[in-house]
């Protein structure tokens, strides 16, 4: 296996061997201005608190980018994420939600993370860029937020809130009603 115990950049990464890993990540631009994130001034918040409000604004897509509301740029996501995973091996994949800016996956490395991301995130903007004629322009925000998921119950916990994230966002009823995610596709199986 591999070891990567931790990195940092803008955020710190945790990486320890043969742990699922739950990964996020955005489009370039669409990170909430300061003005939208929550008042947190004198209030103790946990880091899940915080991701879980910006998390919020991203689902209501007030500002920024929203390319990945385009079904054709969402199907190439999709795609790339069960590709990593059925053809090339590069992870096993748990659970996964395309939303209008963000993407959440849920997975367990068996490559490096930085490899996984980077490829990802890589041959997908290659490709949505092309959709949408831009080139030479970034398509997503450098850095992606992470965590290693410690035991069985946060584990569940989180391929939930992932699963659960369109109908939290109001965009669907039942998770298996979102086409961009892993939940509708247990249902079509």
């Amino acid at each position: 296996m591999f070891a990567v115990p931790f990195y940092r950049r803008n955020l710190p990464h945790w990486f320890p061997d043969e742990k699922a890993i739950f990964i996020t990540w955005r489009l370039h631009g669409s990170l909430p201005r300061p003005q939208e994130l929550p008042a947190t001034k004198g209030v103790v918040t946990s880091a899940g608190e915080e991701f879980r409000a910006a998390d919020a604004i991203l689902d209501r897509a007030a500002s920024g980018p929203l390319w990945l509301k385009n079904p054709e740029i969402a199907a190439l996501i999709v795609s790339a994420l069960q590709s990593g995973a059925a053809e090339f091996g590069r992870y096993d994949l748990h659970a996964y939600v395309v939303m209008a800016n963000h993407v959440h996956v849920l997975l367990t490395p068996k490559v490096e993370v930085q490899e996984i991301t980077k490829s990802l995130k890589g041959i997908a903007a290659r490709q949505a860029n092309q959709i949408l004629h831009r080139t030479g322009k970034p398509f997503w925000q450098d850095e992606s937020f992470d965590h290693w998921v410690r035991n069985e119950a946060e584990f569940f916990k989180i391929r939930h809130y992932i699963e659960q994230n369109p109908v939290t966002a109001g965009l669907v009823e039942k998770p298996e009603h979102w086409q961009w995610s892993s939940a509708y596709r247990k249902v079509s199986e």
